[in-house]
């Protein structure tokens, strides 16, 4: 693979690969698809719910490749009216049609030399599924009213939540033909759901994230949010995620964000179900699970604030590195998911 060039290296920070995070083997698996990839002008349809970022891999796709200095424009299909497709994707002369005021460079060209990402394709109507059919059969067009036949140097990424292959068997709702163009290399994004082990990791990552972006102090989640995170099904996927960790961060009065601040409208009553349900039980046994509770608690926030420095972490609790490894395995705590 070739370097990028610097205007790659100047947005990385905020791409993907790199940044996708995530360690679970369904995700490596799409990190390394994305890197080998990238540099190959081969159509890439990429499929996942809402919210398990379609337009982060896109972009990957576009800054890892050699195509990295062109521009790369995202396009929701949805919003293309049927009338104006074509004048949108190739643009228009003057006077092609009664609001043809002035001539139009149509996103196509926009695109030129770098990436057109069509998102939620599913939603091009069949007049504009034949438009998008013909440039891609030579990637040639012509403007609308124009005479001159163009070739465009552009990338072509679509990307949907819809399984297209079953779609196309649906009389009238997706052309076969414009299937199999572009169902060349596919990418299929888990859900959260999918890798539910990466939760914990994609959380403590958007807390530092939004900390830095709001120069908060450094907050920590508390075992119970972490337990919360972790049992929540998430239909939103990692965006929905990313909001409701947003949203602990700012309502956090001090350094611990807790299950309520997350969703205060929703899970105070859920605490307050949990404290009876713990003292509903014999002493004993309530005993057992708050020390456990809280030795999980201590333990992740002890690596958290050594960047998951086990040596450094141990010292800190003034416990022997034999015996604070001991406590990580009981409790099943990963220490690669706490380091920066």
């Amino acid at each position: 693979m070739q370097p990028c060039s610097s205007r790659a290296d100047a947005v990385s920070a905020e791409l993907l690969p790199t940044n996708l995070i995530g360690n679970a083997p369904v995700l490596r698996t799409i990190i390394d698809t994305v890197r080998r990839v990238a540099n190959y002008d081969v159509v890439v349809s990429i499929y996942g719910e809402t919210g398990t970022g379609k337009e982060l891999v896109a972009r990957s796709l576009h800054y890892l490749s050699t195509r990295a200095s062109g521009p790369f424009i995202p396009v929701n299909c949805g919003s293309l009216p049927d009338a104006l497709v074509e004048s949108e994707l190739f643009g228009h002369r003057r006077g092609a049609f009664t609001d043809a005021r002035e001539s139009h460079t149509g996103l196509v060209e926009q695109a030129a030399g770098g990436t057109l990402f069509l998102d939620e394709i599913e939603a091009l109507t069949p007049k504009a599924q034949v438009t998008l059919l013909r440039f891609l059969q030579d990637m040639s067009f012509r403007r609308v009213g124009g005479t001159r036949l163009r070739t465009a140097d552009v990338r072509i990424i679509v990307a949907t939540n819809i399984d297209l292959d079953k779609l196309r068997k649906t009389p009238g709702q997706f052309r076969n033909d414009l299937f199999y163009r572009l169902d060349v290399l596919p990418i299929r994004l888990p859900s959260l759901r999918e890798h539910q082990s990466d939760i914990a990791l994609l959380a403590r990552h958007f807390l530092v994230q939004f900390a830095a972006q709001y120069a908060l102090e450094s907050k920590f989640l508390s075992q119970a949010t972490l337990d919360w995170l972790t049992e929540h099904e998430w239909p939103g996927n990692v965006r929905e995620l990313e909001n409701c960790i947003q949203r602990g961060l700012l309502l956090a009065q001090d350094d611990e964000v807790l299950p309520c601040h997350l969703l205060p409208d929703r899970l105070d009553s859920d605490a307050t179900e949990a404290a009876d349900n713990l003292y509903a039980l014999p002493f004993a046994e309530a005993k057992v699970r708050v020390i456990e509770s809280f030795e999980r608690d201590y333990l992740r926030r002890t690596l958290e604030r050594s960047a998951g420095n086990v040596t450094n972490a141990a010292a800190f609790a003034q416990k022997e590195r034999r015996a604070f490894g001991k406590l990580l395995k009981k409790h099943r705590i990963e220490v690669h998911s706490f380091q920066r």
